[in-house]
């Protein structure tokens, strides 16, 4: 689960600009002017819990043939009820990344 920020207006993702307020973060869209606030607590996108694990996940790529390899790693934040299959997995296989739901295949043709 990684935190998604896009604007609720135009649907942006890429000219976002913000500020932190206290516990809120004020964002701002360049595309359409929308502004808006963010509390920038991550929350399951499922059950909107709080109860969330950091989780170190693999990013991976295609090197040769069908050999995949670790490229770097990125922090997502998987919550302890609706993910407790794939956090008992991460937990049991520790020091280890997790690896992506979706890995990179070869193009069929």
């Amino acid at each position: 689960m990684s935190i998604e920020v896009v604007c609720p207006s135009c649907g942006e993702d890429d000219r976002l600009t913000g500020s932190r307020s206290g516990h809120v973060i004020r964002l701002s869209c360049a595309t359409c002017g929308q502004s808006w606030e963010r509390d920038p607590s991550p929350k399951c996108a499922t059950c909107d819990g709080d109860d969330l694990q950091a989780v170190v996940q693999a990013i991976v790529e295609k090197s040769r043939g069908t050999q995949l390899s670790v490229v770097g790693t990125q922090i997502v934040h998987m919550c302890r009820t609706c993910d407790a299959v794939v956090l008992e997995r991460y937990n049991r296989n520790r020091p280890n990344p997790l690896m992506p739901d979706q890995l990179p295949t070869i193009n069929p043709g």
